[in-house]
């Protein structure tokens, strides 16, 4: 880890929230609030916004490149990107037209963190077939990875028309973009973000987040063995920050209850308590709840033992208000991220 580099994020998936009536917002609204979210976080001087992407009525936003560009017409500074962008279900080429086109709007801060997706609503939607889940990742990951050296390319495989010496544009105007795959918990996964010298996105959204420290040690193994430059590690992971750590658990509670128990009869998975999701948001669960000094602190424990260079929190959680996301927002950009930096000896 670097700590003159380390950097501070926020990611959402435009979950669809209620109104101060309680009222279910409309996805256009909920859509501009995200805009206004990522404005407030660029005033703060946080590092980096990203946006997901999901097919499913309990998030607004399914075109997170369209989000950023909007985004980048209101903001300065802030690094903006997806996350993550479902590559399997995309066509590679598309990806890089519309990033390299944020890229140029936004005056070179577009990033893209590309992964296979936590959801499943996109194969049917654009006609790709489950069984092919892997060859479809595979196979497009590795066109992605040619068309961002920026020259004439020669590809061929199963998932899509081959290309013949063809240029692909816009090209990005200083540099490369910059790229990273998103890894849930596969030591495969791992393998192939190494074999293509991608920085590795973790997605730690439950268990225990010094876990991965198998990973990340897998992850520098592999690069060498590859050949391949060092490449930073970041971590993606749901968290909520309120003035004291109890009124951070009493204000998500009622959300994530309600939004991982409709993922959980999804996926099978039994309901989640109150003991259970206290236990998730302590200091060695994977949930960054609480005041700015308890988050502060766990970042850097997470940050120090896992040696990443970047931590995005997902503040977004299922009907959670634009309100109360603003003031969590607030208190990352002001309290946590200052707190965090001078624990790890870095500053802006």
């Amino acid at each position: 880890m670097d700590a003159q580099k380390f950097e501070l994020g926020l990611d959402t998936f435009g979950d669809m929230t209620l109104d101060a009536s309680g009222e279910p917002k409309a996805a256009a609204e909920s859509i501009r609030d995200v805009v206004a979210q990522a404005v407030l976080a660029d005033s703060l001087g946080l590092d980096f916004f990203g946006v997901g992407e999901h097919h499913r009525d309990d998030y607004a936003i399914s075109a997170p490149d369209m989000v950023l560009a909007a985004i980048a017409g209101q903001t300065k500074t802030i690094r903006l990107g997806s996350a993550v962008t479902v590559l399997s279900s995309d066509d590679p080429i598309r990806v890089f037209q519309r990033f390299s086109t944020l890229d140029a709007v936004s005056n070179g801060r577009a990033e893209v963190i590309l992964g296979r997706g936590s959801f499943t609503e996109s194969f049917p939607l654009f006609g790709y077939d489950l069984s092919s889940y892997e060859q479809l990742f595979e196979e497009k990951l590795e066109l992605f990875t040619e068309l961002r050296k920026q020259g004439p390319v020669t590809w061929s495989g199963e998932t899509r028309a081959p290309l013949a010496n063809q240029m692909v544009y816009p090209p990005i105007q200083n540099g490369t973009l910059k790229s990273w795959a998103a890894v849930g918990g596969s030591p495969q996964s791992v393998v192939r973000a190494a074999h293509h010298g991608l920085p590795l996105m973790l997605a730690i959204i439950g268990g225990e987040p010094m876990a991965f420290a198998p990973f990340a040690e897998l992850y520098h193994r592999a690069l060498k063995e590859f050949g391949q430059p060092e490449q930073p590690i970041g971590v993606h992971s749901p968290g909520h920050i309120a003035a004291t750590d109890q009124q951070a658990l009493d204000e998500l509670w009622p959300h994530y209850q309600k939004h991982t128990a409709r993922i959980g009869r999804e996926r099978g998975w039994g309901p989640m308590d109150r003991a259970q999701f206290e236990a998730t948001a302590g200091p060695d669960g994977a949930l960054f709840v609480g005041s700015p000094e308890t988050v502060a602190t766990k970042i850097v424990k997470v940050a120090k033992g896992l040696g990443l260079s970047r931590f995005d929190l997902k503040y977004s959680h299922g009907t959670l208000g634009h309100e109360t996301l603003l003031e969590s927002i607030r208190l990352y950009g002001t309290e946590v991220a200052p707190l965090v930096r001078e624990q790890l000896g870095s500053g802006r």
